[in-house]
């Protein structure tokens, strides 16, 4: 792979989890309470269900994290070619999608859990990517 285009994968890969978990993390503080309520319900019949508004402040934690990481990282990728933010931005971003997929796992939501593995790959692939 030559530096052009692996510099270019790892802006792409960047972009796309910043906005990917900004997104996410920021609709889940916008609509706090209406995400709150809904995965209460989610959640009622599964192990979980004491803990939601706990794990779901981790969960938004997390997910703004990842998104201001890669954010960031995308940025300073672009304007210092250095991975370094992007990388971490990426490893915080596997960690939320593993948060989500243990979730969806015990409130036996199956077909919830399997739409995050293509998900799960993006992040293996940007940790890979942004490692070089």
């Amino acid at each position: 792979m030559t530096g052009g285009s692996l510099f270019l994968l790892q802006l792409l890969v960047s972009a796309f989890l910043a906005i990917l978990f900004l997104q996410s993390g920021i609709d889940k503080i916008v609509d706090r309470q209406g995400n709150l309520s809904w995965l209460s319900g989610h959640f009622a019949k599964s192990p979980l269900a004491g803990t939601v508004p706990l794990l779901f402040t981790v969960l938004t934690i997390t997910e703004v994290s990842a998104g201001v990481l890669s954010g960031i990282g995308f940025l300073a990728l672009l304007f210092t070619h250095n991975p370094l933010i992007a990388f971490y931005g990426a490893i915080v971003s596997a960690i939320a999608v593993l948060c989500l997929f243990f979730g969806q796992r015990m409130a036996k939501e199956y077909p919830g859990a399997a739409i995050l593995v293509p998900y799960f790959l993006v992040t293996l692939a940007a940790v890979y990517l942004l490692a070089q």
